[in-house]
């Protein structure tokens, strides 16, 4: 596996995606990001060169986030006007499906956000997203399919939750 710097330059924009799902914070994402690349660099001798390094990178964050949840409890919910979208300007009807999509997202347990996000929005493996949260895949399977029934039912339940259809089409 090559572990040259640019390669994890690459790994970058992931990292942040993840980092935001997490901490749902801008800032403290990319405090986040900079203490695992800190880490990363710190433990480089820990790393197993027959492991994929952006696994090995997701697990860092989160175990940062982890640890830094332990420490200052639970933050601040989740506001999901500071969603931000790579993909331009959007029509009006799109934007306010985005954010339906993100309220419903919003509601879901952590765990549950995490999983989601590491396969939907990073396209991790199933056995990537539960080696680099450090869960059973049993346990990521089970976390994954309650998150896409809870949205789902919020389809069903209310127009916010109508936006969720669209995330039945995620396939791992």
């Amino acid at each position: 596996m090559d572990t040259h710097p640019s390669r994890v330059v690459d790994l970058l924009p992931a990292l942040m995606r993840y980092a935001r799902r997490l901490t749902r914070d801008e800032h403290d994402a990319e405090d986040l990001v900079q203490e695992a690349l800190v880490a990363a660099c710190a433990n480089a001798d820990k790393y197993q060169p027959g492991r994929p390094l952006r696994v090995w990178m997701f697990a860092i964050v989160h175990n940062r986030f982890v640890s830094r949840r332990r420490r200052d409890a639970v933050r601040a919910r989740y506001d999901a006007s500071e969603i931000a979208c790579d993909t331009g300007p959007a029509a009006q009807e799109q934007s306010i499906r985005l954010r339906e999509v993100a309220e419903a997202v919003g509601r879901l347990s952590a765990e549950q956000q995490q999983v989601l996000h590491l396969v939907a929005v990073e396209g991790l493996s199933y056995q990537e997203a539960a080696d680099a949260v450090g869960i059973p895949i049993g346990t990521l399977i089970s976390r994954l399919s309650r998150a896409r029934a809870r949205l789902r039912a919020l389809d069903d339940d209310e127009p916010a939750g109508r936006a969720a259809a669209s995330l039945r089409i995620v396939e791992n």
